[in-house]
């Protein structure tokens, strides 16, 4: 709110300066300045100007606002001879393109550097004083033409810093390529129309954070984070893409206080110490992780690991010290990316100060680095500075024999970003000079020139600008002003001898083909842990196979319980909150982690039942052909001849079919045995009781022959009518079967509904009214025969063999009237066996009752085979 605040009043501090100027048109030919920015800087003039803001001071003085007298310009202090290094590189690119034949010929670009205090108020002071000139007074006539103060402005490094300027400047259309501002806010291309950066946006480095967390399995991590925007938008979009990717969990958010605020600290150290996150992701200021560090090791907390961003993993020097890195030796952290600028160390050892303008604001920067590099004062010496035995600087002292970090440029790495962000400005200048006539891009297909230049024509082609470093990086814009996107991965090593080092194991990077990729070289990272590997850091371990999640209710989604999957359910592997159903012709196996066939059951060949079965039928068919050898063999004696022969022998060559048709129900179902297994058993059945009641009807004609005036009725139970008789009977049921067939056959069913876990192949019926008609054919034939054998049975026994035919018709139609209701309630395989049961029970009920007799007598009693002992047998009774 502060910074909302401040921004609203420096924007109406500005337009205020303008009305001023604007009404003193009215009374003066000529403009004045209401006053003047007195600004640390460094100059060079230029046919263009580039403008620059960098961190040169740490602090500013507070002037005194009491406003009796004129307010004093705000003063700063504490030198940061890095910030100046970056102002230094700036000045080195542009010397650089303008020795380049090949880059802007004919061009001179010069530059206006001002050092920002790390202050908002000043940044923008600069940043005003580069847009608009601080020339006293201009001068008006009929013409405006010229180029503007600055046509571009490399800076600011603050987020805070970047947005309050680029809000303004953007209104301008002047354009702004920041090395070092990294909230992700700054990626809207509409609000900050004319901002653009070196530096990959957080949202990128927070994803580069979860590749790294992805890479290690690392899903529970807490996160600490500053009260300003680039902590606030870090853990905004750390949130968001975590919730969007699924990749992880926060266990906790932190923001650390602004200053040392030891009861805070001391709170936010007991959440860590109590969490069971291991990993510790911090996206803080350098300033900020001092304060925290103190206090984890006041707390002695051991067994973290840190992931660091940019902010302080490649400047965190202060930080790696036997002290602390007991507790940070082994952090990962994202860095800004290290680059390689030749010539810039030789560029820097030729500064030089400027012993004749040293009170001129535009050229202090040099002097200011001059007096703290070499601990001395340029004339005129401050009061008491010769008395304390201070010396004077002579501008002659000699940078090679300093031990300064200044020299440094091992690990160029915010330098490297305000060089490439100086190269944008040149080449998209470049592009623009090289314009052909009438084929611009604006309006009338004009082109820019150098002498009517504007701001907003540039951005036109900085929006393009395409080109490569010497250290062979690309460097292009997307759409939202933000660079093609590399971090370095950091890793701080803590060596055996107590010193410590920082050391590239890695990169993230996007390119515009591919997401973020990650690279890690794992063999060179070193772990500050007893077992010299990555930490384990996970809120629940993952579910087992078989399992799936239930998350615990209140707590974040990588906390959850594992529960079995059910029976027929597999562990989900896209979606691991639920168990998948298997397909219907598969089921879960034991484990439950993957599903398999699912078992299929028959009536087969192999199993006991369907081998007891099989063998009934076999021995049933053996039975009846012994039985027909015998009557064939035994067929002129009177037993087999008394009892029409060609009759007994077409009822044994039906049964014998009948036993054969229950093969027919053993074995898997397929579509040629399911439509022949009901008519082989329907026609083999009537063929037999068609016999047996042909027979029985015979039985009946020939007694009644026997009687006075009974001959007639032989003439309707001839040879030709018996077979006639059996035929025709035996064609209705032949006809049941093929309509049956043809309107609706049985097929093979894979039936699931008996068991889950198996899959009962049988045939349906097809049509249940063909089956019942099949069944209820053989019924009435069967009754019909039972009830003309029981009219029969006290028959003279020289005729008799209506007995045997009640008995067995007796046994036949209970066999059949107790199949029906134990068929119907019989599941799958178990209804064929009770079919082929109720087959083979009636088939050997009517061989055993019609023939075991006769066979007992011809075989085991040839004596009464006779005759005389069948005719006897009958005047006896």
């Amino acid at each position: 709110m502060w910074l909302l605040l401040q921004t609203i009043l420096l924007i109406l501090l500005y337009f205020s300066f303008s009305y001023a100027v604007s009404s003193s048109d009215i009374i003066s030919p000529s403009c004045q300045l209401q006053g003047q920015f007195h600004l640390n800087g460094n100059k060079k003039t230029g046919d263009v100007i580039l403008g620059g803001l960098f961190p040169v001071h740490f602090f500013r003085s507070v002037p005194d606002l009491s406003f009796i007298s004129d307010p004093q310009q705000p003063k700063c202090h504490g030198f940061y001879e890095l910030g100046f290094r970056l102002a230094q590189t700036m000045a080195f690119a542009i010397d650089e393109i303008n020795s380049n034949s090949n880059l802007l010929p004919n061009v001179t670009l010069g530059y206006t550097l001002y050092d920002n205090c790390v202050n908002l108020g000043i940044a923008f002071r600069a940043a005003l004083s580069l847009a608009s000139g601080q020339e006293e007074k201009i001068l008006l006539d009929n013409t405006c033409i010229g180029n503007p103060p600055v046509l571009g402005i490399v800076g600011d490094s603050p987020s805070a810093h970047s947005i309050a300027i680029s809000s303004i400047l953007g209104l301008y259309r002047v354009p702004m390529v920041s090395y070092f501002s990294t909230c992700s806010c700054l990626s809207n291309h509409q609000k900050y129309p004319s901002f653009f950066r070196t530096i990959p946006s957080d949202v990128f480095q927070v994803r580069a954070m979860i590749q790294i967390l992805k890479h290690f399995g690392w899903t529970w991590a807490g996160l600490l984070i500053t009260d300003d925007d680039y902590g606030l938008h870090a853990a905004r979009s750390l949130q968001s893409e975590l919730s969007f990717s699924g990749e992880g969990c926060l266990a906790y958010v932190e923001v650390l206080p602004w200053d040392k605020d030891t009861d805070e600290l001391r709170r936010i150290v007991d959440v860590m110490k109590k969490s069971t996150a291991r990993v510790v992701i911090a996206f803080v200021h350098l300033s900020h992780m001092i304060n925290l560090i103190e206090e984890v090791a006041k707390q002695n907390v051991t067994g973290l690991q840190w992931l660091a961003s940019e902010g302080w993993t490649a400047t965190g020097a202060v930080l790696q010290t036997p002290q602390f890195m007991p507790y940070l030796g082994g952090t990962l952290g994202i860095a800004i990316r290290r680059g390689e600028i030749p010539g810039l160390r030789e560029f820097l050892l030729k500064i030089r100060p400027d012993l004749h303008h040293n009170n001129n604001y535009g050229n202090s920067m040099v002097n200011q680095f001059w007096e703290f590099t070499f601990q001395c004062r340029f004339s005129p010496a401050p009061p008491g500075w010769m008395e304390g035995g201070g010396a004077l600087c002579t501008g002659q002292e000699d940078l090679e024999n300093v031990n300064t970090k200044f020299l440094d440029v091992s690990n160029l790495r915010p330098e490297y970003n305000v060089y490439k962000a100086v190269y944008a400005l040149a080449y998209a200048l470049d592009d623009m000079l090289q314009c052909k006539p009438r084929r611009g891009p604006f309006s009338g297909h004009s082109c820019g020139t150098l002498q009517s230049l504007k701001p907003w024509q540039l951005l036109y082609y900085l929006e393009r600008v395409n080109f490569s470093t010497p250290f062979g990086d690309q460097v292009s814009f997307d759409e939202n002003g933000d660079v093609v996107p590399i971090y370095d991965v950091m890793n701080w090593l803590w060596l055996p001898d107590g010193s410590t080092k920082v050391q590239n194991v890695g990169e993230v990077k996007r390119s515009a083909f591919k997401d973020e990729e990650i690279i890690l070289d794992e063999d060179k990272i070193f772990w500050n842990f007893q077992s010299k590997k990555p930490v384990r850091s996970v809120c629940s371990e993952s579910c087992p196979p078989g399992t799936h999640m239930v998350r615990k209710k209140g707590e974040p989604k990588c906390c959850f319980d594992c529960i079995p999957c059910s029976e027929g359910k597999v562990t989900n592997k896209s979606n691991s909150l639920e168990c998948t159903s298997c397909p219907e012709d598969f089921w879960s196996n034991p484990q439950s982690d993957q599903c398999v066939p699912k078992k299929t059951e028959f009536l087969s060949y192999l199993e006991p039942l369907g081998i007891c079965l099989t063998a009934a039928s076999l021995l049933g068919t053996f039975i009846c052909a012994v039985v027909l050898g015998i009557f064939i063999y035994h067929r002129r004696t009177p037993i087999v001849r008394a009892n029409n022969s060609e009759l007994s022998f077409q009822l044994l060559l039906s049964l014998k079919l009948c036993f054969l048709c229950s093969l027919l129900f053993i074995g898997r179902p397929r579509l040629w045995t399911c439509q022949l297994r009901h008519a082989a058993f329907g026609i083999s059945f009537v063929l037999c009781v068609s016999c047996i009641l042909v027979k029985t009807m015979v039985v009946l004609a020939v007694f009644k022959a026997s009687k006075p005036g009974g001959v007639a009725s032989l003439k309707w139970f001839g040879v030709m009518q018996q077979r006639g008789t059996v035929l025709f009977l035996t064609s209705i049921q032949a006809a049941i079967c093929t309509t049956w067939l043809v309107s609706s056959s049985p097929t093979p069913y894979k039936n699931t509904q008996y068991h889950n876990d198996k899959i009962v192949y049988e045939c349906t019926v097809g049509s249940t009214v063909g089956f019942a008609v099949l069944l209820g054919y053989i019924g009435m034939l069967a009754v019909l025969s039972f009830l003309i054998a029981f009219l029969a049975r006290n028959l003279p026994d020289s005729f008799n063999e209506a007995k045997l035919i009640t008995f067995s018709m007796l046994i036949f139609c209970a066999v059949w009237v107790a199949f029906v209701p134990v068929y119907i309630s019989s599941p799958g395989n178990y209804a064929d066996a009770v079919e082929v049961f109720a087959i083979l029970a009636s088939s050997f009920g009517l061989l055993i009752t019609l023939f075991g007799p006769k066979c007992y007598i011809i075989l085991m009693r040839p004596e009464i085979n006779t005759k005389k002992a069948v005719m006897g047998r009958g005047a006896e009774s």
